[in-house]
C-alpha cells in the first residue's frame, strides 16, 4: 500500500489520468494516450496510475474506471492500479465488489479502490445514473454504503443478514485471495474523518479544493485510529502539475485546461481547447479572475521550477504521496511532463 520513495523526490509519485479528449482527438486516442503513459510511468517509477469517475463531460474520457483499469492491466505488469475514484453513490455495493475483484483476479496485488461519495457530475447526470433524484440522500448515505462494501469484499455478512447467503465472484468464497485496499478519496472533510476514524488511507482532490487541503489532513491525522489497514495514517494529494521543455508552452497548455473548466462551470462542457483556440478566447472580468485562481494551484513550468515547486508543496501540506495530473490539450504534453518530472527526480528508467 505504502509507495517506495524512487530517486531524488521526497515522497512517492503516482498519476492520477483523467483520459482528458482535446479538439481535434477521439475518446480512441485519449484512451490509447493512456495506455501509453501507464507504461510510462511504469518504466519510470512512478507508484500508482489511477483514473476517474466522470460523468457527461466530452473533455473526460473515463466514465468507467473498471473498463479501463481491465485494459491498462493487460498493457502493463508492475504498477499499481486503481480508481481516484469510483463514486460509491453511483453505484451498488455489490457491482463495485464483482468489478474490482475482477480487476484484483486480472492483476493480483496490483489494484486499488479509491471511493468518492461525490457524483462525479452534475445533479441531472447523477439523477440519470442513480435512478433517483434523492441526491443528498446517496451522499449521507456514504458510510453505510462503504460498510456494505467492505462486507461483500471480504465476504463476512453475519448469520442472518440479507446478504449473508451472496458472494461477489471472484472472491473470498472462492478461496483465500488478497482483496483492494480501499482508499477514501474527498476534496472536504467528512471523507477525511471518516478515513481516519476507520484507519483508511486518505486521498484529497488538492487539484480542484486547494483551500481545503491542509485543513483536511490535519483533521484526517487527528481523527486517525490505527486498524488492520494501517498503523499510522497514509495520505495522498492529487497535485495539477505540467512541466515543458519551454516555459511559454507550459502556459499555453495549461490555459486550455483552465478554459475547459470555465465552460464546464457555465454549462458549456466540450472538448479540451487547443492552445490557439484559448488565446483567441476573450475571457470576461469573472472568468479571469477564476483561470488566475484555477492557474495558481497549477505547478507549471520548465522541469526545474516544476520539481521545486512540488518540493515545496509536500513540504507544506505533509503529504505521504503525490499523485500528479496533467493538465493540457495535447497528449504528447502530458506525456512529456511525466517524463521531464521523473527526469527532474532522477527516477529510474530514462529512455
Amino acid at each position: 500500500m505504502r509507495g517506495t520513495v524512487r530517486g531524488t523526490a521526497p515522497v512517492p509519485l503516482s498519476v492520477l489520468d483523467l483520459v482528458t479528449v482535446g479538439s481535434g482527438s477521439t475518446a480512441t486516442d485519449a484512451l490509447r494516450t493512456s495506455v501509453t503513459l501507464a507504461r510510462l510511468a511504469e518504466r519510470r517509477g512512478y507508484h500508482r496510475h489511477w483514473v476517474a469517475e466522470h460523468h457527461s463531460m466530452p473533455g473526460v474520457a473515463s466514465t468507467s474506471p473498471a473498463v479501463i483499469l481491465a485494459h491498462l492491466a493487460a498493457h502493463t505488469e508492475r504498477i499499481r492500479l486503481g480508481s481516484g475514484g469510483v463514486m460509491l453513490p453511483n453505484h451498488a455495493p455489490l457491482v463495485i465488489a464483482e468489478q474490482f475483484g475482477t480487476l484484483e483476479a486480472f492483476a493480483p496485488g496490483r489494484v486499488d479502490l479509491g471511493l468518492g461519495r461525490a457524483p462525479g457530475t452534475d445533479g441531472a447526470t447523477a439523477a440519470a445514473l442513480r435512478r433517483s433524484d434523492r441526491l443528498n440522500e446517496g451522499a449521507d448515505d456514504f458510510p453505510k454504503q462503504l460498510a456494505e462494501l467492505t462486507r461483500f469484499l471480504d465476504d463476512d455478512f453475519p448469520d442472518g443478514h440479507p446478504y449473508s447467503r451472496i458472494h461477489a465472484v471472484p472472491g473470498p468464497v472462492q478461496g483465500p485471495a488478497a482483496r483492494p485496499p480501499i482508499w477514501l478519496l474527498g476534496s472536504s472533510g467528512f471523507s477525511a474523518r471518516l478515513a481516519g476514524v476507520l484507519g483508511l488511507p486518505f486521498a484529497f482532490a488538492h487539484h480542484f479544493s486547494a483551500q481545503n487541503t491542509v485543513p483536511a489532513l490535519d483533521l484526517y491525522r487527528e481523527s486517525f485510529k490505527p486498524s488492520a489497514v494501517l498503523d499510522a495514517p497514509y495520505a495522498l494529494i492529487g497535485v495539477a502539475a505540467l512541466a515543458s521543455d519551454d516555459e511559454h508552452e507550459a502556459r499555453r497548455q495549461v490555459l486550455t485546461g483552465a478554459l475547459s473548466m470555465v465552460r464546464l462551470r457555465t454549462g458549456r462542457p466540450g472538448l479540451v481547447p487547443t492552445p490557439e483556440e484559448t488565446e483567441a478566447y476573450r475571457f470576461s472580468p469573472m472568468e479571469e479572475e477564476f483561470v488566475n485562481g484555477w492557474l495558481g494551484n497549477i505547478v507549471h513550468g520548465t522541469k526545474g521550477a516544476v520539481v521545486d515547486g512540488l518540493n515545496d508543496l509536500q513540504k507544506r501540506t505533509g503529504a505521504d504521496e503525490l499523485m500528479i495530473t496533467a493538465n493540457a490539450h495535447s497528449g504528447e504534453a502530458r506525456l512529456r511532463s511525466y517524463e521531464l518530472i521523473a527526469d527532474g527526480y532522477g527516477l529510474p528508467g530514462s529512455a
